[in-house]
């Protein structure tokens, strides 16, 4: 069966244009309009989901042409257009940018493409930039563009005119201020739930979306963006091979790196779920299998130094034999040393040998893959530290086009690397994560 209902992607010219603003922002709008609204968010990213997770009142899900796959795709696009009256799908950098880009998947599912553009320093060359966008590749859906930061109505005038005839769907300027500015760290923006004035923020970013064309929009006006969304084949049935299998999973703060789409993965394939709060000293539940997602360890070292109760839970539960599958912060977590940007020295859980420091650059940023004997996890890494080790790893990601990947840490019951999986890629590799104990 084939679903319609409006949808938009929201891109831009460049990282920091303000994308996540607008897109959380038209999710909050309508969704305090009463609208059903979904939200996913293209790329590998796990920051911007927060923030229009809770714009949207919605789980969102990751899109990426490689990563999750189109047939990923089209299922959780044709699920969520019959049940919403608007899909958002927030872009990834440039529209243009990364091998699959979004405009990529704006051109295969036919979302048309909403170019949010920072005119804070620009006045015609605005219209130059928006052609470009708009004409660049042939065939592309198209919705309007929208000035971001822009300085007053006068600044917004000359925008328009700027555009001429070459670019329609002129769909106004949001003012620049500060009260709807989303805070920004090392790997991203925070995390929505760690501010208390979060959704404080999206709502001043509706209220100044409301003002604009864009934002004036009702049911009727988004009609003329509604989208087809084919049924997908049906997904291969590979049964519940974790039915009776418990898993642990690490989620608070510190491990905060979590695709909800992994947890539907997790209980698809049969498991129940446990949740616990290394960064709370929570004691390790009672469990078959445990996973470590990433997050910022290197922000709450000294308490995670200090959570003796949980790490000693976790020593027995691998001095056992059961599984422990570690991506990069939370193999940070289990290392003997933990080196955080002031280059202070946290000794760590010493559960896998080795230390981490954090660098001044990002280190590795890219998509990933790791065979398994069971099947191929694709994925991504994204990190700041670096890791040594005595230990030889026992196999390394590929990256889809050449280059280095990241290494394999095997030792005993736990496996650990910077890379982090995109579970329903390979639910049998998962599986085996959580079933299979490695060699020693």
């Amino acid at each position: 069966m084939t679903h319609r209902t409006a949808a938009i992607l929201v891109a831009a010219p460049a990282s920091g244009q303000g994308k996540t603003t607008v897109a959380a922002a038209l999710a909050r709008l309508h969704a305090r309009a009463g609208r059903r609204v979904r939200a996913f968010k293209c790329g590998p990213d796990f920051l911007d989901p927060h923030w229009l997770a809770l714009a949207s009142g919605h789980p969102v899900h990751n899109l990426d042409l490689w990563m999750t796959g189109e047939a990923d795709a089209r299922a959780r696009l044709h699920a969520a257009a019959g049940e919403a009256d608007l899909i958002v799908v927030e872009g990834v950098m440039g529209l243009f940018d990364g091998q699959p880009s979004a405009a990529d998947l704006a051109q295969r599912f036919g979302l048309p493409v909403l170019a949010v553009i920072d005119a804070s320093a620009m006045a015609g060359t605005f219209g130059a930039l928006a052609f470009g966008l708009r004409h660049f590749r042939a065939g592309l859906p198209w919705a309007g563009v929208l000035a971001n930061r822009v300085a007053g109505e006068r600044h917004a005038q000359m925008l328009q005119d700027a555009l001429g005839d070459g670019v329609p769907g002129w769909l106004g300027a949001v003012m620049r201020d500060a009260a709807f500015s989303l805070p920004e760290r090392h790997l991203g923006l925070t995390v929505a739930s760690e501010l208390p004035d979060a959704l404080a923020r999206l709502d001043a970013a509706a209220d100044a979306l409301a003002a604009t064309p864009l934002g004036a929009m009702d049911s009727a006006a988004l009609a003329r963006w509604t989208v087809a969304f084919d049924a997908p084949e049906p997904a291969p049935d590979i049964g519940r091979p974790l039915a009776g299998c418990t898993v642990a999973v690490a989620r608070d703060a510190a491990c905060c790196f979590i695709y909800p789409a992994n947890l539907d993965t997790l209980r698809s394939l049969g498991a129940e779920l446990a949740f616990f709060s290394p960064l709370a000293d929570e004691p390790l539940p009672p469990c078959d299998a445990v996973w470590l997602p990433g997050g910022y360890p290197e922000l709450h070292a000294a308490a995670l130094s200090a959570a003796q109760r949980c790490r000693a839970g976790l020593a027995a539960h691998l001095q056992a034999g059961r599984p422990v599958w570690a991506e990069c912060g939370g193999m940070l977590l289990l290392m003997d040393t933990l080196r955080p940007h002031d280059g202070s020295a946290h000794r760590m859980w010493g559960l896998l040998p080795g230390e981490a420091a954090l660098q001044p650059r990002l280190v590795a940023l890219g998509p990933q893959q790791l065979a398994l004997p069971a099947g191929t996890l694709r994925g991504h890494t994204f990190h700041h530290s670096r890791t040594t080790s005595p230990l030889a790893p026992a196999a390394h990601t590929e990256p889809p086009r050449g280059g280095p990947g990241e290494a394999l840490y095997r030792h005993g019951a736990l496996r650990a690397s910077y890379f982090h999986a995109w579970f329903a890629s390979s639910p049998a590799a998962t599986a085996s994560l959580f079933l299979e104990e490695p060699a020693p």
